[in-house]
């Protein structure tokens, strides 16, 4: 349900107006709901429900996500060094709200009534290809830029792998996070909510992301809690992926984690998306019936 407020009244306002010069025309951007500080722990869930609905199919995306981070995990190390492919799993954080589209698909058919399949998932995907290759392309250009500034951070202040003086750790992490965290929130306003409307609607890519973006920046408190959320959920992974950097085995568990975490986080934003955005204007997506 949305909840009207007086700041609302005038972007409705406004909506209302562009309906009476033209009824079929859409607003810019979808309106959103306000929402409490604590509500995305009750989003995790309702994501858990899903994951016990359908382990299989949010295993199956989960399988898939650990198979491809080993395989870059290998070229990374394969063709550079620990700290490429340092670099190269905190720019994973970018590009993983892409790999959880599939269950944005596992949610939205269990909230439907249907019998959770993957081959609704594929079509769900296929359909809304060109518009997630748009966002793949954007993520795809931050992830580049990233990656050459977490280089530069490498070259400016680099770390002696010989000695364990972890001042040196301290220093590179520390810099290293506080800019990855502008690429972090950059990405996260803008896929916070886009990919389930694109999944929900018939919407383009240029409206999912502007209502993305608006509806986080009306609800900072809450998007700051599911953001936390979301760093705790890999956190303990990282942390073993600098413990264990010489036989590899901080990553793998990394990565075995995400493999049940990402499923978990990419349910629990679909329904974020639900309890957050009013996409009703938009004609929804009527081909999971198939």
């Amino acid at each position: 349900m949305m909840t009207e407020t007086s700041h609302e009244a005038p972007r409705k306002s406004a909506a209302a107006t562009v309906a009476s010069e033209d009824p079929g025309a859409l607003p810019f951007v979808a309106p959103c709901r306000t929402l409490g500080t604590w509500e995305p722990i009750g989003w995790l869930g309702h994501a858990w429900a899903d994951f016990k609905a359908a382990p299989r199919q949010s295993l199956t995306y989960g399988a898939i996500v650990v198979l491809l981070s080993w395989a870059l995990a290998f070229i990374a190390i394969r063709f550079g060094g620990y700290f490429e492919l340092l670099a190269l799993v905190s720019g994973f954080i970018l590009v993983a709200p892409l790999l959880a589209v599939g269950t944005y698909s596992i949610s939205e058919q269990i909230e439907r009534g249907l019998e959770p399949s993957l081959r609704r998932c594929f079509i769900e995907e296929r359909r809304v290809f060109g518009n997630l290759m748009v966002f793949a392309l954007m993520l795809m250009i931050v992830f580049l830029v990233w990656w050459r500034a977490a280089s530069a951070v490498h070259i400016f202040f680099p770390v002696d792998m010989t000695t364990p003086d972890w001042t040196d750790y301290v220093q590179f992490l520390g810099i290293g996070s506080a800019i990855g965290s502008i690429f972090a929130v950059i990405v996260f306003s803008a896929a916070a909510f886009s990919l389930p409307m694109l999944m929900d609607r018939e919407a383009d890519s240029i409206t999912a992301v502007v209502t993305s973006i608006n509806a986080v920046l009306r609800n900072k408190p809450a998007m700051a809690v599911w953001a936390a959320l979301i760093v705790l959920a890999v956190a303990p992974g990282f942390a073993m992926l600098l413990i264990g950097r010489e036989k590899g085995a901080g990553f793998a568990l990394v990565m075995a984690l995400l493999g049940i975490t990402l499923p978990l986080i990419g349910h629990a934003t679909w329904h974020a998306y639900r309890a957050t955005i009013d996409a009703s204007g938009w004609p929804r997506n009527e081909h999971l019936e198939g």
